[in-house]
Formats: C-alpha cells, structure tokens, sequence
C-alpha cells in the first residue's frame, strides 16, 4: 500500500499523525520555488502542524525550478509525504511521524509555466517561500516573457508582474516574501536584484512602485538539521511499522528554527503559521538569531573540531556520547561563549537555553554528522566564528579562555598537514584525513620547526586579522596544550581536564 488520499483511510492514526479531509481541500495560499528536504522538513512543516491546528488554513503550490525530472513521485501520492522527527528535545528522545498535506500541486517550470502563471491570479495566495539554494539568488538578464525565465528572480519577477496585472496593481494584492536561501539578507538582495530586472524588462515605474510598496521582502534565516531520505533499513523498517510504502519520506531533527524579520502587523497576520510552533519567531531583526547560531552552534563546532579528530570520534553523536568530550563542549559554551554573546537583544539565560539546545542536537542518535566534513575551511571558520570570541572575552575578563585555546591547540596539531603536490592530509589516531584549507601551505611551512609554530601561527595576520600573541596568557596557555595533547592524547587530557576540574 502506497501513500496517497485513497489509502488514508486504511492508515491505522495511532501510529501516524494524518490529515483530516478539510485539510486536504485547503485553498493554495503559498508559492513555493523548490522541492527539497529543507523546505518540507521546515516551512512546509510548519504550514502543515498549523492546519492541524485550524490556524493558517492555507496550502502550497509547489514549483519545481529545476530542469531534470518532473513531479511523479509527488503525484502519485497525491502530493501526501512523512515526515520522521527522530532527536533530542529537552534532554529527552522524541521520535514522532506525522503525513505532511501542506502540498496541494507540484508543478514543472519547464513543463507547467502557464499553469504557474495563472496561480498568480488566485486572490488567496498571498506567500513566497523559496529555497533555491545560495546560487539562486543571483543577478540574472532573465526576460520575463520566456517560458519560464531560467533564474528564480527572473520566475518570482514573471509570477509578481502577472499578478500586478491581474489585480490591477492593488496595493492589496502585494505578497509576502520570505526566502530562506542561507545568505546575509537574503530577502534584501532579491529585491534589488528583481528591482534590478524589472528596469531590464522595462515593467514600468508603476510596477516598480508596487513591487517596492505593496510587497513585503522578509529577511529570513532557517535552522533545522533536515538529512532528507533515510537509509533504505530504517526506512523499511518505519513503513513496515506505519503499515505504508512512502518515497517521499525524509527524516529531520527536532530542534527548528525559523527566523522572520518584520515589524508589520500585515505580515504577521498573514504568516499566520508563526502561532502555531515556539519554533517561530517574526521579530523587528533576526540579528540575535544569527549570532547565537554563528556563536553558540557553529563556533562550538568548529573550536571542537580538531579536538574530536585527535581524540578519535569520526562522528558528533559519537563524540557526544563520551562523558569528558560532552563536559567540555558545554562548559566551553556556558562559560567562554555564552557570556560575550550577551548584549542588548540577547539575554545570558537566552544564551544557555540556546547552548542546552545545542547539546541535544550534538547528542542526536540518529544523525551521522562527520567531525572531518567540518574541518573544510577549518582556519577561515576559526576567524570568522571564533577570534571575536576571544577578543570579547578578554574585554569582559582579562584573562584566557582556557577550553578555545584547548580548541586553538588541537587546531595547530590537526593542521600539522602532509603535502603531495597540491594536496594536503592530515593524520590521526592511524587515520589519514583530506585538508582542503586556504591556509594549509602556511601551516606546513610553521611546522617545519615545531619549537616555533605557535608563536608563527597566533602571530599572523594572514589567519586571524590580528597576532594573537598580543593576548596576555593565550600563547602559554596554547603551547601547554599542544604539549599535553602530544604528550597525553586528547582523550586523557579531556579526562584530566575534567574530573580534576581544573578549568
């Protein structure tokens, strides 16, 4: 039995949460350019949960930009899909399956433009959501008469020019844009690139004025861990459990995150959604958004990354499950990085709540997420996430954060790279890793005299914008380390760390 609307009625609801006939006869109140897991796992989940609800009472149309295949799978079941939550929440295991129906039609751009076009004329749709990824948004001399135009701004252009013409240019009928595509302000720079095309396409100042007036860009930023398929063996297992063969299945984290930036009361009646989860926010600026993530999560990451190498975990959730390792992590975020993310927005139990959280998404039995994938750039996400850290610290504190400079340590030992031509690796524990790392000839260079490669390294400029030796303390307290950590081993000097309490 595959999922689809006649087989809802066999589908036991105990196991499953499915939708209820007036759900699925919704109205489409959203366009939505792209099909992919992060869309579905966040957006459209959060559309989904509020027509459960009875909140926002609005379904998506869902286009598919790109050139390569069509909407088979979504048609044959009925545009229905489970989504599998599987994590950590609070500290506890959540596991929950529920058949997403916020999906009314999947249509082709390269197949289906007309149909696309004249949706725009539908007075109920009132959204765009878009997650073309970070090459979509992107200047483009698209001429919006071609069928379809190639870029996303040149389509979004097309379908807000026809619906400009079909209401007349009504103020009211003005959408709601919140791209969720992972760049600085997003929704900033598609308007200026659709203003951009509009005076190529010579639209008309009216037009102009009405795309600028009439039409709310908001700036977005989206959180959530969203793997996609699942493994054909946990797959099986769960369709063999839900008593249904599902294609469309994906799995996704429970920790979520949707960030809108809007002071308008009109957008936030109608993102209605936003009531329906604790997972959105609709705020004057999503600014403490980006910098707990960057800070709390991300930094986190990226400080913990050649540690974890060194001591021997491939994976985080491996990492994660070690008593010494988890310890550091969240000391590290509750006492170096969570106090200088305080400031006017963002409140120091914010900023726990927010590390709590990311512990649970570390700890996460169900995510495969590979400490070597996040060593690529190792050094520039170091500058960018960490060396403010370090700089906020000092003025809060006077004196060195001890678990970065750990951090730092395992860095400059992981960083001791192996060249072949223009290939770098790393070895560890017997395993060899791939370096890919703008700055790998320079660290290769330091290393050839290990008596001064901290100094060289916390020195230049090329790295952190700044010689960190300037710091006071930070250059012994990095060289200690790195003497522990080739004298102990990673795991030991975790365990000292943490059972003597010394930091």
């Amino acid at each position: 039995m595959i999922l689809n609307k006649e087989n809802l009625k066999n589908i036991n609801g105990d196991k499953v949460t499915k939708p209820s006939a007036e759900i699925l006869a919704l109205p489409e109140k959203v366009i939505q350019f792209g099909t992919g897991v992060l869309l579905r796992g966040l957006p459209d989940y959060f559309i989904d949960k509020a027509n459960q609800k009875g909140i926002f009472n609005g379904r998506v149309l869902v286009v598919k930009s790109t050139a390569k295949g069509g909407a088979d799978a979504f048609s044959k079941q009925d545009n229905l899909y489970t989504l599998c939550v599987k994590g950590i929440e609070d500290g506890v295991n959540v596991e929950e399956n529920s058949i997403n129906s916020s999906i009314s039609r999947v249509l082709s751009a390269s197949q289906d433009w007309a149909e696309i076009l004249k949706a725009a004329h539908q007075p109920e749709m009132q959204v765009v959501i878009s997650n073309t990824t970070e090459v979509g948004i992107v200047k483009s001399e698209d001429k919006i008469t071609d069928n379809p135009p190639q870029s996303y701004p040149g389509k979004l252009l097309a379908f807000l020019h026809e619906r400009y013409t079909a209401f007349n240019g009504s103020a009211e009928s003005g959408m709601v844009i919140v791209p969720t595509e992972l760049i600085s302000d997003n929704a900033d720079k598609l308007k200026e690139i659709l203003l951009d095309l509009a005076i190529q396409n010579k639209l008309g100042w009216d037009f102009e004025n009405w795309l600028k007036t009439a039409n709310h860009f908001c700036k977005t930023l989206v959180d959530r861990i969203v793997p996609g398929k699942l493994l054909e063996a946990a797959q099986k297992a769960i369709e063999s459990q839900l008593g249904y063969e599902d294609e469309l299945m994906i799995m996704a984290e429970p920790f979520r995150l949707w960030a809108i930036e809007s002071s308008s009361e009109k957008v936030k009646e109608i993102l209605s959604f936003a009531k329906a989860d604790k997972g959105i926010f609709i705020v004057p600026s999503i600014d403490k958004f980006k910098e707990l993530k960057l800070r709390l999560l991300n930094g986190t990451h990226t400080i913990s990354c050649g540690l974890a190498i060194l001591a021997g975990f491939n994976t985080v959730k491996d990492a994660m499950a070690n008593e010494d390792f988890s310890a550091n992590v969240l000391k590290l975020m509750k006492d170096e990085i969570a106090p200088v993310v305080v400031n006017e927005d963002i409140t120091y139990n914010e900023a726990i709540a927010f590390a709590e959280s990311v512990v649970d998404r570390f700890s996460n039995p169900s995510l495969e997420h590979q400490w070597q994938a996040i060593t690529l750039n190792f050094t520039s996400k170091m500058q960018m996430r960490n060396i403010p850290l370090i700089r906020r610290y000092y003025a809060l504190k006077n004196e060195v954060p001890q678990l970065t400079a750990l951090g730092f340590a395992a860095y400059i030992l992981f960083m001791n790279v192996n060249k072949d031509g223009d290939t770098y690796t790393a070895s560890a524990n017997g395993k060899t890793y791939p370096v890919q790392d703008e700055f790998a000839e320079i660290l290769y260079e330091y290393w050839k005299n290990p008596e001064t490669v901290v100094d060289n390294t916390l020195g230049d400029r090329r790295l952190w914008d700044k010689n960190l030796n300037n710091y006071p303390g930070f250059n012994a307290a990095v060289k200690s380390y790195v003497e522990l950590l080739q004298n102990k081993g990673a795991k030991e000097t975790l365990s000292n760390l943490h059972s003597e309490r010394t930091i």
